[in-house]
């Protein structure tokens, strides 16, 4: 009996008969990634059903897995060469039962929540919902003075309090464990109750997320146990529930629902922590108690019972008044499916606290054109010099305080701390002084963390910052500092800083932060040193880490996981995802996968605009984007467009700087007053609360489509200008009338005037000195990576049409091209003159308006 799966042809739960062969394709090719342990970068443009491909391909998968490990636990039994055949028989039969009652148990368990679920529902509909009173509403007795919850962990842990016996942690935790078991009779507990493999479904934004669970619910999924089925029919509260186990992950922002402490809190995360440690009239009041845990387990199976979403959950939540961000963790061990945003999946820190375990699990990434980009961000630290000072006076303040009862091993790590804070204060300090009264150029240095660690002296070049990191985290030591020095701002009568440092985020968390960055591998990372201007007018010194290698803090994930699967609407330049990500990987696990587009290839027009009206070669360098004569020209052009382009047209700009100065030589001229004969003239906003107004406004000032000119010369529409990488460039469907054309203003190079830009290609040139150009490479890549998704605003689905026009002679050149996606690069149409340009457009709005042509 073999257990290799071999591919479908077909996935009968897809809801569309028949699919898009694209869409068979692409969940083809996904079914065999997961099944080879392959990496695969997928690149499927919007309007191709992408999501609906993603999920379907990996539960499809997952459910023939688990038929797999069922067939596979039979096989084990059926082995047995001693046995008999009717033993192996009866046996094989018992297990197989077995099986079928766990799934049954469960069942039942998940469908018992959901009861729970529906009547919670119809209390809370019925009822007015009181606040509950809080006993630490009231200011409590002022009791004496005990210094004690100031001790590191590993120090109380050895203090006795009201008599209690000393006990180990290993002895606490079995005793825990005891308790644990005879807590709730006939449940199985978290270390009993075995785990599943399970896909993680990672994308940037919590509204990104949101659109998987409708997606889910589309899928023909099959039901393991008709009699659930059965039982939902009766509800009408919910459809007939998917048959996948599903939670999604999010912050205490978006989870809590403790009013008052949101309410007062600075820093929410820290806020709850404080909380965790408080004793049990203090708690939250959504925290069962550890003998209450029962109610947590119910609640953990009432989130899986049936999909929800960030908002569902926070919902349930206060129905059932439990946390709901501790109970979706106690749900990851039997969810089937995880939704998570970036920074939970990709911070390993994250993944401990979470408990999330990747191995041999299915990892999915979607909108990964971002995944670089947040790999650089989650590794970038940043300390200012007020955090190394305020970090160093607390530190010395609480050692001579409790240095007669603190261990020598906390003393040894607390001194180490305070060598390596008055090392860095004292250097940062030397930097500023060198460098007071400098030009601009002076005001910034980039060395590597070896060059740092010398410069800050022999005991500290000698230091094992791991330890002195492990220790902070074991110990808990930077919030008990924090808390006795706000006690004793208490005690000076500074009431105002009690209460503004009440939940914040305790100082040492930047210092610990920053020395885990420095632990790195030192070829891999930097060190900025930074003069800035301070509050009171005297400049300041900020310190950033930033890591140049997006490498290292993905390869665990890569590692561990049975399938990456990293998914866009536009990957293109794939080759630069490979390099970057997974240039340590053999060859044959990295796959690759490109969807045409579903739209016909009349539907689009891709041209490039090498020549402006008066002849000239048109490129917009950043040199060029102040020159009056070429800001000219381009008001001109895109007069010209704007004349033919029916309703709505997009016009992005490398940059804010070059459409302001655009905008400002246009308002002068009366050329911004010609374009709004032609289309009524948006400008993106500088705020993004802004951002649906103009949005909103644009869309009405959209009229049909194809409206013959009034008589002042006015068309039907609107034009837009926007800027690439900023708030319209990503993420926004401007489907139909939005966008009937997109045009792109030059190529948005970075600021090689960037330190940190600077860095990172003199690191990637070093790293691969056979690729002469691979710096070039990067610097084009991620121009190209922008560019693309500002393309991918317009043609969202099969019906629609528009023409991208992308003004800059380089778009021709082949290095440009073949950065563009497939599906645009394969039909681009470079024309000599401006005049042929134009022509080319007519004809193809001309088209448009005959339906026969369309």
């Amino acid at each position: 009996m073999s257990l290799q799966l071999d591919t479908p042809d077909a996935f009968p739960a897809f809801p569309y008969d028949p699919p898009y062969s694209i869409q068979v394709d692409l969940m083809r090719h996904l079914y065999t990634s997961i099944e080879q342990r392959a990496v695969t970068i997928v690149e499927s443009p919007t309007g191709t059903g992408k999501t609906l491909s993603l999920l379907c391909a990996a539960l499809t998968w997952l459910s023939d897995e688990k038929e797999r490990a069922r067939r596979g636990k039979l096989k084990a039994a059926a082995d047995d060469g001693t046995a008999k055949d009717w033993v192996i028989e009866q046996t094989m039969e018992r297990m197989r039962r077995d099986l079928e009652d766990d799934e049954r148990d469960y069942e039942q368990r998940l469908a018992e929540a959901r009861r729970r679920e529906e009547a919670m529902r119809r209390m809370a509909k019925a009822r007015v919902v009181k606040k509950a009173k809080h006993a630490h509403n009231s200011k409590p007795d002022e009791g004496p003075e005990d210094d004690d919850q100031f001790l590191p962990e590993t120090d109380q842990a050895q203090t006795s309090v009201d008599g209690e016996i000393n006990v180990s942690a290993a002895l606490r935790a079995l005793m825990d464990k005891l308790i644990d078991r005879v807590r709730r009779p006939g449940h199985l507990n978290d270390d009993e109750e075995a785990t599943c493999t399970k896909i993680y479904y990672a994308s940037r934004t919590h509204s990104q997320l949101a659109q998987v669970l409708p997606e889910l619910s589309r899928l023909k999924l099959r039901h393991s146990l008709s009699s659930v089925q059965n039982h939902h029919s009766e509800s009408s509260q919910y459809p007939t529930p998917p048959s996948t186990r599903t939670v999604s992950l999010g912050s205490r922002k978006q989870l809590c629902i403790n009013d008052e402490l949101r309410a007062k809190s600075r820093d929410l995360d820290e806020s709850c922590r404080e909380l965790l440690g408080e004793k049990a009239e203090k708690r939250c009041q959504y925290l069962p108690r550890i003998e209450e845990d029962v109610k947590m387990l119910d609640f953990r199976d009432q989130i899986l019972a049936y999909p929800k979403d960030i908002e569902d959950l926070a919902t349930a939540g206060r129905h059932a008044h439990i946390c709901p961000y501790f109970g979706s963790r106690r749900a990851i061990p039997q969810a089937e499916l995880v939704t998570l945003p970036y920074n939970l999946l990709l911070q390993k820190s994250a993944r401990e606290a979470l408990g999330i375990d990747l191995k041999d699990q299915i990892v999915v990434i979607d909108e990964a054109h971002n995944l670089i980009p947040t790999l650089l961000s989650l590794s970038t630290t940043r300390l200012p010099y007020s955090i190394i000072a305020t970090s160093l006076i607390q530190v010395c303040s609480y050692v001579s305080r409790f240095r007669t009862r603190l261990s020598a091993v906390n003393m040894l790590h607390l001194k180490r701390l305070v060598v390596f804070l008055d090392a860095l204060k004292k250097y940062v300090l030397e930097w500023k002084d060198a460098r007071e009264g400098k030009g601009p150029s002076e005001k910034t240095e980039v060395m590597k963390v070896a060059e740092l660690m010398e410069k800050m002296g022999k005991k500290v070049a000698g230091m094992n910052l791991l330890e002195i990191e492990g220790y902070l985290k074991r110990s808990k030591v930077a919030r008990k500092i924090a808390g006795y020095s706000d006690k004793q701002a208490e005690k000076e009568a500074d009431s105002t800083r009690k209460q503004n440092n009440k939940g914040t985020i305790p100082p040492l968390h930047a210092v610990e932060d920053f020395m885990v960055s420095l632990t790195r591998t030192n070829d891999d990372g930097r060190v900025t040193f930074t003069l800035t201007p301070g509050l009171n007018g005297e400049n300041t010194v900020e310190l950033q880490y930033q890591l140049l290698n997006p490498s290292p803090t993905f390869t665990e994930v890569v590692d561990e996981a049975r399938a990456v699967i990293l998914a866009g609407g536009t990957m293109s330049p794939i080759s630069d995802v490979v390099n970057q990500l997974f240039s340590h990987l053999p060859p044959t696990r990295v796959t690759s996968f490109s969807c045409g587009h579903i739209i016909p290839a009349i539907n689009l027009q891709a041209l490039v605009v090498c020549k402006g009206p008066r002849g000239g070669d048109l490129e917009f360098k950043a040199a060029q984007q102040g020159d009056p004569a070429v800001i000219s020209e381009l008001g001109q052009i895109l007069f010209n467009f704007a004349s033919l382009v029916p309703a709505g047209m997009i016009v992005f700009f490398p940059s804010y700087h070059f459409l302001n100065v655009a905008k400002a030589a246009w308002t002068k001229s009366g050329m911004l007053e010609k374009f709004g004969l032609k289309k009524t003239t948006f400008f993106e906003p500088e705020e993004s609360v802004d951002v649906e107004k103009v949005l909103q406004e644009y869309a009405k000032s959209i009229t049909v489509c194809y409206q013959i000119s009034s008589p002042t010369g006015k068309k039907g529409g609107a034009l837009l200008f926007a800027v690439i990488g900023a708030k319209l460039s990503e993420g926004l469907n401007f489907a139909d009338d939005l966008a009937r054309a997109v045009v792109i203003v030059g190529l948005p190079f970075a600021n090689l005037a960037s330190p940190e830009l600077r860095e990172r290609m003199k690191y990637v040139k070093r790293l691969e000195e056979k690729r002469g150009d691979a710096a070039a490479e990067l610097y084009e890549n991620m121009c190209m990576n922008a560019v693309n998704q500002s393309i991918g605003r317009a043609v969202r689905h099969k019906g629609d049409w528009a023409s991208l026009l992308l003004l800059d002679r380089r778009y021709a050149t082949a290095s440009i091209r073949n950065k563009l996606p497939k599906w645009i690069g394969s039909g681009l149409i470079v024309r000599d003159g401006f005049g042929p340009t134009v022509k080319e457009m007519g004809s193809f709005y001309k088209g448009k308006r005959d339906p026969n042509m369309q």
